[in-house]
């Protein structure tokens, strides 16, 4: 069975982003789900069924439920799923997966965290068995494959600081932001080490914060005239080895996997893609995800972001609202989002004609990936 726009976005929200003191991740979700709702224009009575990422810093037994009890809401079908950063894109391929099995009508997806104010140890605890061996922290590993990557490919510091670049660029307009500071190719350089050879301006910020999807069919969005639906032509899924050691390669991933199931899905090729919101929380990932997406050859992405293709304006903008290095490091959720507002036409930085948006989400180390295509 083809779900190709069969199923739409039918509301969007978030909270500020940034540090948020005294707010707890329920409360964020239910601030994000309030605010999807109004946007799509539906009442939370309709809701029967509610998918929660579980919050990465603070892992809660039943936590799903805790969330639709505070939404005053009783789902026939939810809970909490853990799969880092993919975990968003999945979450909303099984509420589609649900509705269009008849198991639930109009569904909520939401994700909040709260780590900068709260506790972002999960960012540096110890990894896997080669801990011992000190090896400690997110950063650690996404290094051991950054350096892979330019020992068998010769990708150059210029070729990460332009997804830095565009990036920050991006989210320097952009009132919602948490970091808008623009940067250049100089400041990019003179950013400091973090775990060699990435620097500081490589990584994601670390961010509290929350985002809720309302989704339903397209039957149903007409049914309640739902202002604004976006399509989903398309979603796919992979998943990798939890040791890095244990892969047969540090420099391809299952990307590659997750979106050829949604280009397939969606009927479309990579150069159909007008806008995409990749998944940014290293430099590597972006540059990495364009090669497995078949944007480019593997080992051409530094070429593929040069003279600012990625940046608005380029052949292939990605990340217009400052994604993970700029907006907020609450991870892949808001990507979703702003892939709405493109599709839409309502983005700040709006992509001119822009018919169809990919989005990208990841997690762990590049563990788990999703892939989203949109439409308009």
């Amino acid at each position: 069975m083809n779900l190709s726009g069969r199923h739409v976005i039918a509301g969007i929200g978030h909270t500020a982003f940034g540090r948020l003191p005294g707010s707890d991740t329920v409360s964020l979700n239910v601030e994000a789900c309030r605010h999807a709702l109004a946007d799509a224009g539906v009442d939370k009575s309709l809701v029967d069924a509610v998918f929660v990422k579980v919050p990465t810093s603070a892992h809660q037994f039943m936590y799903g439920q805790k969330v639709a009890e505070a939404l005053g809401i009783t789902p026939r079908i939810g809970g909490c799923w853990d799969q880092g950063g993919a975990a968003n894109i999945t979450l909303l391929s099984f509420a589609i997966m649900a509705i269009e099995a008849g198991q639930c009508d109009v569904a909520l997806v939401c994700y909040a965290d709260n780590p900068r104010s709260g506790n972002r140890a999960v960012y540096g605890r110890a990894r896997g068995d080669d801990a011992a061996y000190g090896w400690f922290s997110t950063a650690a590993g996404y290094a051991m494959i950054q350096r892979r990557h330019m020992i068998e490919y010769g990708t150059r510091p210029q070729d990460l600081a332009a997804v830095a670049i565009a990036s920050r660029q991006h989210g320097a307009g952009n009132p919602q932001a948490q970091l808008r500071a623009p940067l250049d190719l100089a400041g990019y350089l003179a950013s400091p080490w973090l775990v060699d050879p990435i620097r500081r301006a490589d990584c994601a910020l670390v961010s509290d914060g929350g985002a809720a999807l309302v989704v339903m069919s397209a039957r149903r969005a007409r049914e309640l005239g739902v202002p604004m639906p976006v399509p989903v032509l398309g979603f796919g899924h992979g998943q990798t080895s939890y040791e890095l050691p244990q892969r047969a390669t540090l420099t391809a991933t299952e990307a590659a996997r997750a979106a050829d199931t949604a280009f397939r899905m969606a009927g479309l090729k990579p150069r159909d893609i007008d806008v995409a919101q990749l998944y940014d929380c290293f430099t590597i990932t972006v540059l990495m995800t364009l090669e497995d997406y078949g944007f480019c050859r593997k080992g051409e992405a530094g070429r593929f972001v040069a003279d600012g293709a990625i940046e608005h304006g380029g052949r292939l903008p990605i990340n217009t609202s400052g994604g993970l290095l700029s907006e907020t490091g609450m991870p892949g959720l808001q990507l979703i989002i702003e892939g709405v507002r493109q599709m839409r036409g309502t983005a700040r930085l709006q992509v001119s004609g822009a018919r169809h948006c990919l989005v990208s989400n990841q997690g762990g180390t590049m563990h788990t990936h999703a892939t989203l295509i949109l439409g308009n």
